[in-house]
């Protein structure tokens, strides 16, 4: 029997208008990001002779490309349905790579480099992968699935979720626990529970899947010293031991930058802040950069642009043809607002940070890629929306039939 769900059905205006909305807001944020990078990565790269100062701009440069070229690929050439499909190569394919992305991640530990303290990352060449990034999006996937089968009545509720716990809870397991990667199992955790409510699990459940996850990540955060000392900065910066100079100095740096932009801005690279006082100003704190050199009036724009890949996102979501392709297209779109959400509090600080970049604007390839992957999943949902629905292409035929009957009479 078919749980009762929010279902998909045709929107009041054409599927193609929110596909116009969420890529502009896409390409903005993207192109938007690679300016800002240059502008907030140029001084450490003069000061400290690391290389060219347009070397981390031609990189995003270089990645927006791949990943645009992976979002136009997910949404003309695969088709939602093709990762619900129980064929056995589409079935082998999916399962495959979910294994192979958890193989990742718990190699990160083993052949990973350190970056800042923590192993997230693979050296490939030149560049390096943060599987984690992309294991994000396998999780997407499978809770949208196992959740889809559980509201049209395929599976239990209680083989739900043992299928939510091996596909989502052992990778994140292996996320928090190889890589100390909270921030990332925040944002899956979200996501999944979302989807659970979204999907019509009962109650009781998803208040138990909640309640245990709070505990769970109480406890990492009490047993772990650093996450102890992020909440303590979080409510006082300047209580480092060392007069803010210590490990609240980011925090408080970004408070500064924010300060000095003002409505309007300093002006486009103009920042004080990036002359080496705020650290790592390309990529977790790029939106302290952004508010200083272009104000709250460009710090406005770049969340009025996740508020339209929001809005898009769930009008697409709802114009979806089946509960799968719904819940994945809101999977999707939560994941990457929650994200960026959570990456805005952090630097404005009303919110302990994690380390996530901001979607799109942050350095780093991994990133990037990921976020207009995830993007390149709702417009695949929005492709198949704007086919005819077999009701429809019926309708049409008849259409057809009786005009040619008429015209055969008289």
């Amino acid at each position: 029997m078919a749980r009762k769900t929010a279902q998909a059905g045709r929107p009041s205006r054409p599927v193609g208008f929110y596909v116009a909305v969420l890529l502009v807001a896409t390409v903005f944020l993207t192109l938007f990001g690679i300016v800002m990078i240059y502008s907030a990565s140029t001084v450490e790269a003069l000061v400290n002779e690391s290389g060219s100062p347009w070397a981390k701009m031609r990189n995003q440069a270089i990645f927006a490309l791949i990943g645009f070229g992976l979002l136009f690929g997910f949404w003309k050439a695969v088709p939602a349905s093709f990762w619900n499909d129980d064929s056995p190569g589409p079935r082998m394919l999916l399962y495959g790579g979910w294994a192979v992305l958890l193989a990742l991640n718990v190699l990160v530990r083993i052949i990973g480099n350190d970056a800042l303290g923590a192993y997230r990352w693979i050296n490939i060449g030149p560049f390096s992968l943060q599987p984690s990034e992309f294991m994000k999006i396998a999780i997407v996937v499978m809770a949208a699935r196992c959740m889809a089968r559980y509201q049209n009545g395929a599976i239990s509720g209680g083989t739900c979720a043992l299928g939510l716990a091996l596909f989502a809870g052992a990778p994140l397991a292996v996320i928090v626990g190889a890589q100390s990667d909270l921030g990332t199992t925040i944002i899956c955790v979200v996501t999944v529970v979302a989807l659970t409510i979204i999907g019509g699990a009962p109650w009781w459940a998803v208040g138990l899947l909640v309640a245990v996850m709070l505990a769970a990540v109480v406890a990492m955060i009490f047993i772990t010293p650093y996450r102890m000392q992020r909440i303590m900065l979080f409510m006082d910066p300047w209580n480092d031991g060392e007069g803010g100079q210590g490990s609240g100095r980011q925090l408080i740096h970004a408070r500064y930058a924010l300060a000095l932009g003002g409505l309007f801005g300093v002006g486009l690279g103009n920042s004080v802040e990036k002359y080496l006082y705020l650290p790592e100003p390309e990529t977790d704190f790029i939106f302290a950069i952004v508010g200083e050199e272009l104000g709250l009036v460009g710090a406005l724009a770049v969340v009025a642009a996740f508020v339209a890949i929001l809005w898009a996102g769930v009008h697409i979501a709802f114009a979806a043809t089946d509960n799968f392709s719904m819940l994945l297209a809101l999977g999707c779109t939560i994941m990457l607002v929650f994200q960026a959400c959570l990456n805005i509090c952090c630097v404005i600080g009303i919110a302990p940070v994690t380390g996530k970049p901001l979607p799109f604007l942050s350095a780093g390839g991994s990133s990037l890629i990921s976020s207009l992957l995830l993007v390149g999943l709702i417009l695949s949902v929005a492709r198949q929306a704007e086919l005819p629905t077999e009701a429809e292409r019926r309708r049409s035929e008849l259409r057809v039939v009786r005009s040619q009957g008429g015209r055969g009479r008289r």
